[in-house]
């Protein structure tokens, strides 16, 4: 059988056998979403290196221990291990910034223009991005992290609540939340994030 066509579940059963390559295999399939994932997070490569070598650590320890249950969700999972670690490096670092909130919500992915741009709207949309990513830096790790999931990830709720071990409910606040913090805080420094 073909290494695309063999499931998680087959290389992780071949792997607690014995068979190290497959392990290697599973690693490569998801290893770009995951170092992406953390990376996006953390924004500092040797950080991310890190990081992203103590979650396959945890992994093949928890696989070792009889401690993971395959539900065909390998990915889920090892996100959610990176997305806790991630989460105990800012704690150790005390580097959880927070941003109030208020009532507004506002969708500013969905008001993005379709349109081919010419040179000068290209400039716009650039800077727009460019804002736009700087105040996507300053949410809180949560709120950050649930946008980047659902729109670079495209990511169900589900999904993100599972890796970042929350309720659909919170998922969704949190989304909320991160939208109301760009919001104000494009309001406040006078940044206008559509032409």
């Amino acid at each position: 059988m073909s290494d695309t066509k063999r499931t998680d579940k087959e290389l992780i059963e071949s792997y607690r056998n014995g068979c190290l390559s497959d392990f290697e295999l599973l690693v490569s399939r998801y290893q770009e979403q995951i170092y992406n994932y953390v990376f996006s997070l953390v924004k500092d490569r040797q950080l991310c290196d890190d990081i992203f070598q103590d979650t396959f650590v945890k992994v093949i320890r928890t696989i070792k221990a009889g401690l993971y249950h395959d539900e065909g969700k390998f990915i889920q999972f090892a996100m959610r291990i990176a997305h806790n670690l991630v989460i105990d490096h800012f704690r150790k670092e005390n580097r959880i910034p927070v941003v109030e909130s208020s009532s507004e919500d506002f969708n500013y992915v969905d008001n993005a223009p379709i349109t081919d741009p010419s040179v000068e709207q290209g400039m716009i949309v650039d800077q727009i991005h460019s804002d736009l990513r700087n105040l996507v830096e300053r949410l809180p790790v949560e709120q950050r992290e649930v946008l980047r999931l659902r729109i670079y990830e495209d990511m169900s709720f589900k999904e993100i609540a599972d890796i970042t071990n929350v309720s659909i409910n919170t998922a969704l606040g949190r989304m909320r939340y991160a939208l109301i913090n760009l919001r104000k805080m494009a309001e406040v420094n006078n940044i206008c994030l559509t032409y």
